[in-house]
């Protein structure tokens, strides 16, 4: 149990907490809730402000997006006019073609199209009727009826829809908010704008004035009468709005109003807004008319969001005073709390100090601290040992006196972790007796105030361990020697093999053409002296020396194939199995078979060998497949684990039992009969060789009757040097 502690007014007694304390407490709450009042004040004045900028400033950007969407109507109905410039009067046809090029609708969804707009004096409005039926193009009714001094007829509209075609021949001077635009670009000679046009939802038209081909008429007479027409661009308000802000509306409130048409309104997205926090008006001159743009934004909470987080603010700052003045009446107590955690952390440093004494005095490892010079502050007994000195003598020598002189400064080869730890290996000098090693651990360390101490160092003495591994490196030498001397007489017998198949097939050349020579000559010049039975011996034995000649030739094959250097290169395999093939048909024009070749197979290898192996494997496969009626052959590859490809050649021929799968690539070893299938024997041991020379595997797999697969790597498979299209099946 402890002592318990004095109330309120014993420590006020004695003098621990004045009675002006608690006038102070309530100073310190009145004082902070005001400052946080005026904080709050001032704060949302001017987050009030800030948001009325930025929702001008968004409705200053809209402004301007309706303005640069309307100069790009303007571009695209200026492209029609050059047309014009171009043409005394383009073609309803040319008009369409040139006008379906521009992909108006995906481009700019609020025009309904691009259409021309003819100036036509009374005179000419017959000659134009009859022009319009005499080339095809119907007839042309201009509508409303009646005999005016001037027409405005629609003779184009693209593209043709059904709205569009309706509008074809309406006289636009009939129509006020047509007439206004159309007489304002006549006299000016530049782009202008219509009206809201009542009962039309929202359509507005954009008109530019077309002159004679190279006419720049400077005034209104001269304009009218070098005047063609009008390029006419109709788009819908409510699109544009749309297309030009997109997203951008958020909940944001537009009207756009036509000031010289008595504040008509043109355009509405909702009517005015009461709960609305601001209100902003902007205006634009717009090719001959003026609109006035009407904004309102959200309502408080959308348009100035952060008042949110200031009534927050004031509700935290209100809660802040109060805990101020929480803190004034615990100060005492903390002060009690605090010097209780003073004596814990006394003790915890008393003990953490007997630790650290306890595991300098008992360790079996050497230890030290040095100060900022590398002298010897403290050292421990296991140190003492292992130099051979006493505790006493070590104190205020210097580290580097007790191992081999400049063994520091010329061989620090150590090694310094992320911590700063650093690691090294020495010579340890004791006097009368055998130099030894020692591995020495620096750390930094501090020491108490005032106290210089910079690093531990730990000693431990490895002049055994050093040894064991200097015996064990003398024994890896040893066995490397052996290894070495092993290979080299390998590899001499392995030359010596070759050198004897060589020689022994090149000794056994000269009796065999002798043998075949002296048989053709008995059958060519005694050939009617013996009997059916001599010449059937001689036809046996010019046969087996042939078949001995070929023998011959598979053994330098083989001897070949494990002398000759790799040329590694990128090579195509599809297209090489292709060559293999075409020149298996060209020996044999009568087969009839399907061959599959998979088009991209790429290898890095010697194309020789790789020429060889796939000669083989395929020659096989047509070899094997000759009995079969719908026979198929097809030279593929799959993906393994570990990005390697594994190629492989399959055939629906004869096949092979499964348990005779070890013979096939031994040299000389047959599966079928030499009158069944011809061959020596040899192909497939080649294919072997080839394959581990390039470092990879092979296997097989078939039954008999059924059909054999053969599968091999290559790892360097990759892309090939020159890629060519996709390898058409053969």
């Amino acid at each position: 149990m402890g002592t318990p502690e004095p109330d309120t007014s014993e420590r006020a007694a004695s003098g621990l907490m004045p009675r002006g304390s608690y006038l102070l407490a309530l100073l310190v709450l009145a004082g902070s809730l005001i400052l946080v009042l005026l904080a709050w004040y001032y704060a949302r004045e001017r987050e009030l402000r800030a948001a009325q900028a930025r929702f001008e400033a968004h409705t200053a950007e809209i402004a301007d997006r309706l303005d640069q969407r309307l100069a790009y109507y303007e571009l695209v109905a200026r492209g029609g006019t050059a047309l014009f410039a171009s043409m005394a009067r383009p073609t309803p046809q040319q008009w369409a073609d040139y006008v379906g090029s521009m992909s108006l609708h995906p481009r700019f969804p609020a025009v309904k199209g691009l259409g021309f707009v003819g100036y036509v004096s009374s005179n000419r409005l017959d000659d134009l009727q009859i022009e319009w039926r005499e080339s095809g193009y119907g007839q042309l009714n201009v509508r409303p009826h009646g005999m005016r001094a001037r027409y405005a007829p629609i003779l184009y509209l693209e593209p043709r829809t059904v709205e569009n075609v309706a509008v074809v021949g309406l006289d636009l001077f009939e129509t006020p908010a047509g007439k206004e635009a159309l007489q304002s670009a006549l006299e000016t000679g530049t782009a202008r704008l219509s009206s809201p046009a009542s009962g039309d939802d929202g359509a507005l038209m954009l008109f530019i004035p077309v002159y004679r081909a190279g006419d720049r008429p400077r005034t209104a007479a001269a304009r009218e009468l070098s005047m063609q027409g009008w390029v006419y661009l109709p788009f819908d308000i409510g699109r544009h709005v749309d297309a030009s802000l997109g997203s951008e509306y958020g909940e944001l409130g537009l009207r756009i109003f036509d000031v010289g048409q008595g504040d008509r309104l043109v355009f509405a997205r909702k009517a005015a807004d009461p709960d609305a926090l601001f209100h902003h008006q902007a205006t634009l001159d717009v090719y001959g008319r003026r609109w006035r743009l009407e904004f309102d934004s959200p309502p408080e909470a959308v348009a100035a969001p952060r008042l949110k987080g200031l009534e927050n603010m004031l509700a935290l700052g209100l809660f802040a005073s109060l805990l101020m003045y929480g803190i004034a009446w615990s100060l005492a107590r903390t002060e009690d709390r605090a010097n209780v955690i003073a004596r814990r952390m006394t003790e915890d440093y008393r003990r953490s100090e007997q630790r650290f004494r306890s595991s300098m005095t008992y360790s079996a490892i050497g230890k030290a601290l040095l100060d900022s010079e590398g002298r010897i502050v403290e050292a421990n007994p296991a140190l003492g040992r292992i130099v051979g000195s006493t505790v006493e003598s070590l104190v205020g020598r210097t580290f580097e006196s007790l191992f081999e002189e400049g063994d520091f400064s010329q061989h620090d080869d150590g090694v310094t972790d992320a911590d700063g730890v650093h690691r090294v290996t020495r010579h340890l000098r004791r006097e009368g007796d055998l130099p030894r090693q020692a591995q020495l651990t620096f750390a930094p360390v501090h020491g108490k105030v005032g106290q210089d101490i910079t690093g531990l160092v730990q000693v431990e003495d490895v002049t055994e361990r050093v040894r064991a591994q200097a015996r064990v490196q003398a024994l890896n030498r040893t066995l490397e020697a052996r290894v070495a001397m092993r290979t080299r007489e390998l590899s001499q017998a392995n030359q010596e093999l070759e050198a004897f198949a060589y020689s022994v097939s090149h000794d056994l050349r000269a009796p065999l053409r002798s043998i075949d020579g002296f048989s053709r000559v008995l059958i060519e010049r005694y050939e009617h002296q013996l009997d059916e039975g001599g010449r059937d011996y001689l036809r046996r034995v010019r046969k087996a020396a042939m078949r001995m000649g070929e023998l011959i030739d598979a053994i330098l094959q083989i001897s070949r194939l494990g002398r000759a250097a790799l040329q590694r290169e990128s090579v195509d395999l599809s297209r090489m199995a292709l060559e293999v093939v075409d020149e298996l048909r060209a020996g044999d024009p009568g087969r009839e078979l399907a061959v599959r070749v998979m088009p991209g197979l790429a290898a890095v290898g010697d194309a020789a060998l790789l020429r060889n192996l796939l000669g083989n494997l395929l020659g096989n496969a047509w070899k094997f497949t000759r009995g079969r009626e719908q026979a198929m052959i097809e030279f593929g590859a799959v993906d393994l684990p570990g990005d390697e490809t594994e190629f492989y050649v399959r055939d629906n021929g004869a096949g092979f039992a499964q348990v005779y799968v070890d013979k096939l690539f031994r040299p000389f070893q047959r599966l079928h009969q030499q009158e069944e299938f011809s061959g020596h024997g040899i192909g497939l041991a080649s294919v072997r060789r080839i394959v581990e020379r390039h470092g990879g595997r092979i296997r097989a797999e078939g039954r008999e009757g059924e059909g054999a697969v053969f599968y091999f790597t290559l790892p360097e498979a990759g892309e090939p040097a020159a890629m060519q299209s996709p390898a058409p099946p053969a």
